[in-house]
C-alpha cells in the first residue's frame, strides 16, 4: 500500500499546559497528513468541491501512545485502510524521529453534495479518483 509521510514541526500554540500537543491538534495533522496523500495522487479537494461536493469526516479513532512536545519534528504517515467505492477510511500514525509511534488513529469519509448531503459514489462520479484509490491501497512499498 501506499504510504505518505508529512512532516510536522511541533508549534508551541499547539500544547498544553502539560507542554505536551494537546489531542484535537491530532485531527489537525491528520487532515494535513489526509491533504498530503490525496495530492500524492493527482488530486486536491478544493477541485473537486468545485463539481458540488464535499466530503465530511464521519467516523475518527485515536490512540494515544506516547507524549509529542514543543520543539520536536514528527511526522504524519498516511495511507488508504479501506475503500468500498463510497466510503474511504485513512490510516494515520504520528511518529517520533526515532521512529517511535505517539499516535495512532483513523477517520472514514464519504463524498456527499454540498447543497444536501446526499452521499455519492466515488466510484462512478470520479472513476480516476476511485482507480488511484484502488491502486494506493495495491502499492507495494
Amino acid at each position: 500500500m501506499k504510504v505518505i509521510e508529512t512532516p510536522i514541526q511541533v508549534r508551541y500554540q499547539e500544547t498544553d499546559m502539560m507542554g505536551v500537543v494537546y489531542h484535537a491538534n491530532y485531527l489537525v495533522w491528520f487532515e494535513i497528513g489526509r491533504t498530503a496523500f490525496i495530492e500524492s495522487l493527482g488530486f486536491k479537494y478544493a477541485e473537486i468541491e468545485k463539481e458540488g461536493v464535499v466530503s465530511p469526516v464521519i467516523d475518527a479513532q485515536i490512540s494515544f501512545k506516547n507524549p509529542v512536545r514543543y520543539g520536536e519534528d514528527t511526522k504524519v504517515k498516511t495511507w488508504v485502510k479501506h475503500y468500498d467505492g463510497l466510503r474511504v477510511t485513512y490510516g494515520y500514525e504520528v511518529v517520533h524521529e526515532n521512529g517511535e509511534t505517539a499516535v495512532s488513529g483513523e477517520t472514514k469519509h464519504v463524498i456527499v453534495k454540498k447543497d444536501n448531503f446526499r452521499p455519492v459514489s466515488i466510484r462512478r462520479s470520479f472513476p480516476d479518483w476511485h482507480a488511484a484509490y484502488l491502486e494506493a491501497m495495491e502499492q507495494h512499498v
